[in-house]
This record gives structure tokens, sequence and C-alpha cells, in this order.
């Protein structure tokens, strides 16, 4: 891995501020896109402790240090200032700040903003071109805009759930904390869309991102076959629903995904598995029949598969054109050549007494001549308080008497 990316990082957001009031998951993935783009994102934290996601992780050592893995999956790049909103000082230190930010977003239950006086309303007067996102378990309005909702909630009530897994296990939650993902995403996309269309129209705009929503339209065909030709969604495993022989099956030393979706490819299989007589099994001659009879396909191609191993079968299929990958762990693909290849993790900051350096994921694209970056590791809480609230034009001496008050820390 080169510490220094063969590409200059992204500034397609340079000269925006985010003022990012986020906690854990669903608001800080938000805001971290757009910090890999370049932007300015102020994390705004309790000075108490600051983002839940700072005590969230597999280190106890790093949760007690208030930097949590959790927290620095995605908050490298960002600034951080420790701020009491709850204060009548530290709300007047928001809304100065809000005269110079371009975005709001915040993930707290509808309502509570508006109770800090510190609201959509409340901050578009002060700045018209002001672009507030909030992310909620279920929207600004509807029955269930008070709930609080975590990610698994959401992966419940959305649908998620009840496709995923086997019929013996189901309903199962899906292994990483999607729904949050996907809402985060999804209030990314909606906030660099109100950024485009304020420089049309020099309004800014309130955006409601409901991660139940955004949720069940990420759901796509599963949604889809249940309103246009009413099939209601059931968990088939590892089995693709649209095809067979398409799905997970075992070589002789693992488990590997083969998706021979078309029929030419299905042919190009049985050949290479020495099973030509399968195609001609009424069973498994039609596209709908192979679907109907796939436990008994996948039987007859896992006994084949079992004479050799993952990399054998994967390289053979991939050269017959049949899609074909191995099923690995989260330490294999990070390890991967195609990953590594691609720099997909970033160092930043410096190292530490171990003479490690903070390892996170970037974006998953790259732009022409240039790619997503964190500039900087995840902050430690209140670690860029002085210098911004002096970027306001406060003297230190009241910076100083903010924080014996316990307005701001760092």
């Amino acid at each position: 891995m080169t510490d220094t990316p063969t590409l200059p990082p992204a500034t397609l957001l340079q000269g925006v501020r985010v003022l990012d009031l986020t906690n854990v998951l669903s608001g800080p993935f938000c805001t971290y896109q757009m910090a890999l783009l370049g932007a300015d994102v102020i994390k705004v934290e309790n000075p108490d402790g600051g983002d839940l996601a700072r005590r969230l992780g597999a280190s106890a050592a790093l949760n007690g240090q208030l930097m949590g893995a959790s927290f620095q999956a995605q908050n490298a790049g960002k600034r951080s200032l420790a701020l009491d909103l709850k204060s009548d000082a530290g709300r007047q230190v928001f809304r100065d700040l809000v005269r110079t930010a371009d975005v709001v977003v915040e993930n707290f239950r509808p309502g509570v903003m508006d109770r800090l006086g510190l609201g959509y309303a409340a901050l578009a007067e002060i700045n018209p071109r002001l672009i507030y996102c909030a992310i909620s378990g279920f929207g600004q309005d509807g029955p269930l805009k008070n709930n609080p909702a975590y990610d698994q909630i959401i992966q419940g009530m959305s649908g998620i759930m009840s496709v995923t897994g086997t019929p013996e296990v189901a309903p199962l939650r899906v292994g990483y904390p999607v729904a949050d993902t996907i809402g985060g995403l999804t209030g990314a996309f909606a906030t660099l869309a109100a950024l485009f269309a304020r420089s049309q129209t020099g309004k800014g705009q309130f955006i409601d991102v409901s991660m139940l929503d955004s949720s069940i339209v990420s759901m796509g065909w599963a949604v889809s076959n249940f309103l246009a030709a009413g099939v209601h969604p059931a968990p088939i495993g590892n089995d693709n629903m649209t095809a067979a022989p398409s799905g997970t099956f075992h070589a002789a030393d693992g488990p590997l995904n083969i998706a021979a979706n078309k029929d030419d490819q299905f042919l190009k299989l049985c050949d290479l598995l020495g099973r030509p007589d399968l195609p001609q099994d009424a069973r498994f001659s039609e596209r709908e029949a192979r679907k109907r009879n796939r436990a008994a396909l996948n039987a007859e191609i896992n006994a084949a598969l079992g004479a050799n191993t993952v990399d054998h079968w994967v390289a053979a299929l991939t050269r017959l054109g049949v899609p074909a990958g191995p099923v690995l762990s989260v330490p294999q693909v990070l390890a991967h050549p195609q990953v590594t290849g691609r720099r997909l993790v970033q160092e930043v900051g410096e190292p530490d007494a171990e003479g490690k350096r903070t390892r996170v994921a970037r974006a998953g694209y790259r732009l022409e001549g240039s790619e997503p970056a964190a500039r900087t590791p995840p902050p430690v809480l209140g670690e860029h308080t002085a210098e911004i609230l002096e970027s306001l034009g406060m003297a230190p001496a009241t910076i100083e008497a903010l924080t014996r008050e316990g307005v701001v820390a760092g």
C-alpha cells in the first residue's frame, strides 16, 4: 500500500462548509462522503463524550480513548468542534457558524432542532442559501415520525430481514448496518442535488431523508416483483431468485459463487463439469424449469464441483465467460490484489506508538484525474474547537471563558 495515492485528492466540494451534527452511522456516513470530495466538514459534538460511535467498536482501548473503530470508519477528514447546543451561548456560537455554512446535516428525532431554536426555518432566516438535511428513521411526518429507530429496527420494518437467510432461519438481519448506510448515501445524494439546484436558483432548501423509505427503495426487485407481479418475496438463502444455477456452491475446499444466468453460460458450465447431459434433462432444459428444480440441479453441480478447488473452478469458469468468484472474509478481501491495487483502503495521520497509521476506506469510485480521499485522520473530540472559533473572529479570552463555562471543549 502506498502512502501517497497516484491520483490527487478530489476537490469537487472545495469551499463547501458542512456542519455535521450527526451521530453513530447514517449521518456521519453521509457527511463522510462530502469530506472525501473536499468539503470542510465540521463535526459539532457534545463536549460530554461526543458522538456515541466514539465509544463503539471491537477495541476496548480505542473506545476508552473516545476513538472507537466505529467512529473511525466514517469520520476521517473532518474537524471536531465540541459545543454544548443546550446552552444559550452554545446556540449563539452555532448560529454564527451557520452564517458561514453551506450545509447542515442532523439525524436527531424530528422536532429536536426546532425545540433548540435551531430548526431549518430559524436557520434559513440567518442564511437563506443554507441546505438543511435531516436524516431520521421514519421521516419528518407520518404516525411513526417520533419513534426511535436504529438500523435493526429499520431492517425489520423495511422487509429486508424477511427476504434474508433461508426459509429455516429467516427473518435474518443483514450482517452490517445496511439501513443506516443506505440512509447516509441517500442523504449525501440529496444534498449534492440540492447544492446543484442552489447554483441555479441561489436558494437553499430542506431535505427530509427517511431511513425506512430509502431502505425500501433499495430493495428494488423484491419490491417491484410484488408491485408489478403480485409475488410475495421470500427468503431463498444464497440462491438467486431470477435464475438457476445461480448462487453459492461447494468445491473441494470451500464455497464459491456461480451465476450461470444465461442459457449459454449454463451450457458452458455443464461442459466444464463433464455433465453435458444436464441440459438434455427435462428438469433443466429450460430456464423456468431450472428454477423450479433448483435443488436437484444444485445437487448435481455440487457433486461435480467436489472434484477440484475453488481457485481451479473460478479460473476455469472465468475463462469461459461464466461469472464466478470465491466467498471471502473481510480480511481476505481487504488483502486481495484487486482491492489493494485500487488503493481502496487509505492510511491517514501520523504513526502511533506501534508505528501504525489509521486506515479507512475511501468512497468506492474514482473521478477523472482525482479520487475521493480523507485529508486528515478522524479527529479527537474538540480537536479543532479553538481554530474554528478563532476563524469566526472570536478572541482568545472569549474562547477561554466559554471553555471554563463548559460551553466548548478542546
